[in-house]
């Protein structure tokens, strides 16, 4: 594809960082977020659509549980390839085209939401929404690219978390329109976002750039895919997350059955916990590049468990304010831990790139095989990570549907929750040794 490609890039070089690389690499970020922003939006969108599906619609609550989940499972497949295709045609040719896509889903939704569509219909163009989850994937291995590595845990964090508002915007832009015109004119949500979309795709061909050693290496993918730091991250992302989406695909849907609430008061509710995520995400990459990302990652998990904790002993107390407070700070954690985990996997493959430079490697060579690696690995975590975001949403449906209660599916996250705090601390926080050339060493201050 044709596009602007810059030839030279080292951002980890000062003086080139400061002359030139610190402005292009703002600017690619920027419109990179407003794309992945839009993207998030879509992706969430049947989430939202839900609470404008009335008795009319004939749909139970086991049936929208698991309509909400067709796109998060869609769009965690599709973050492998939108990863790849930054390296094959370029962070901006690539931004552009994702941009557009997102326009199939939004006019389609337009077309089939009202009351007498079958659900396989529904089903149909919810799972086409699930572009819109594969735009995080090529986005971060985009802006991975773009910053040094003293750098990457703010701008990643800014990254996905101004993505991430892409949830709590049109929870809110429906809280809007549910309370004005009414449960039913889900379309002007459509109206909304096609033309931002449109927006979206123009600025990024006109303000974005490629990077040309950002190339297609397979050799790159292959030592992700054989790299077991790529798994064990991909496990704590399904904690971060996989946590972060699935609730937010799912708050509201808890709220009406659990609590009786109506679409509006549910609506009220359900945007607070997504937004404050998604801005503290920064944050916890900013707090990861001062502390490390494991140890942030590793007191985030203890903390998300007292969180868990508290939602059951809302729910057991028949308490809304005590369970909407506990989910809220549930929906900070996970923006926290997402931010640290971002952080710790460019850290690790530089650990490694370092080490092997102490081995006697070329340091320009090893440094930029890691930034290849550690793209094609955020890649994979990515895709893993949003796999969570499904099994969330089966697991509440099968607690709902056995229980008539969330309690049993958060007694199961706190287990899973549990098990990525022990495997934080064996992997990354145990003490290290004392010899460099220890494997260990290479990621010890990730």
């Amino acid at each position: 594809m044709a596009g602007r490609w810059i030839d030279h890039w080292e951002p980890e070089d000062e003086s080139f960082w400061q002359r030139t690389g610190r402005k292009i690499a703002n600017r690619n970020l920027l419109f990179s977020v407003l794309s992945e922003h839009i993207g998030f939006s879509v992706w969430t969108l049947w989430s939202v659509l839900v609470l404008f599906m009335g008795p009319e619609y004939g749909i139970d609550a086991a049936g929208k549980f698991f309509l909400v989940s067709v796109p998060t499972l869609v769009g965690a497949v599709l973050r492998l390839p939108y990863t790849f295709a930054v390296a094959k045609f370029g962070g901006r040719n690539w931004t552009i085209v994702s941009a557009a896509l997102l326009l199939i889903p939004t006019i389609l939704a337009a077309i089939v939401m009202h009351p007498g569509t079958s659900y396989t219909t529904f089903m149909i163009v919810a799972a086409i929404a699930g572009v819109g989850g594969g735009n995080f994937a090529s986005s971060m291995t985009n802006i991975n690219a773009f910053f040094p590595e003293r750098h990457k845990g703010w701008a990643l964090g800014l990254n996905a978390g101004g993505g991430n508002i892409g949830v709590p915007v049109i929870q809110l832009i429906a809280l809007l329109i549910i309370a004005t015109a009414g449960a039913g004119h889900p379309r002007i949500i459509l109206a909304v976002y096609i033309p931002l979309i449109v927006v979206a795709a123009v600025l990024s061909a006109m303000y974005m750039d490629n990077i040309s050693s950002v190339r297609n290496d397979t050799g790159a993918f292959q030592e992700s895919i054989r790299e077991s730091h790529t798994w064990i991250m991909a496990f704590l992302y399904i904690g971060t997350f996989g946590s972060f989406i699935g609730y937010s695909f799912a708050f509201g849907l808890v709220l009406q059955n659990q609590f009786g609430r109506t679409p509006l008061q549910a609506a009220s509710i359900t945007f607070i916990g997504p937004l404050l995520g998604s801005l503290i995400r920064p944050v916890g990459g900013k707090l990861a590049d001062k502390y490390g990302g494991a140890k942030v990652t590793f007191f985030t998990f203890i903390a998300m468990v007292v969180a868990s904790a508290v939602i059951l002993a809302g729910s057991a107390a028949k308490s809304l304010g005590v369970y909407a407070a506990g989910f809220i700070v549930l929906f900070v954690l996970t923006g926290v831990g997402n931010g640290s985990t971002y952080k710790m996997i460019p850290s690790i493959f530089r650990g490694k790139a370092l080490q092997a430079v102490a081995r006697g490697g070329d340091e320009r060579t090893q440094l930029l095989r890691a930034r290849k690696v550690s793209g094609a690995a955020i890649g994979i975590i990515g895709a893993v990570g949003a796999f969570g975001g499904v099994l969330i949403n089966m697991a509440f449906r099968q607690s709902f549907l056995t229980a008539k209660t969330g309690d049993p599916a958060f007694w199961a996250f706190i287990a899973f929750y549990v098990a990525c705090i022990a495997v934080t601390y064996v992997v990354y926080l145990r003490p290290v040794p004392v010899d460099v050339s220890h494997p260990r060493a290479a990621y010890a201050r990730v």
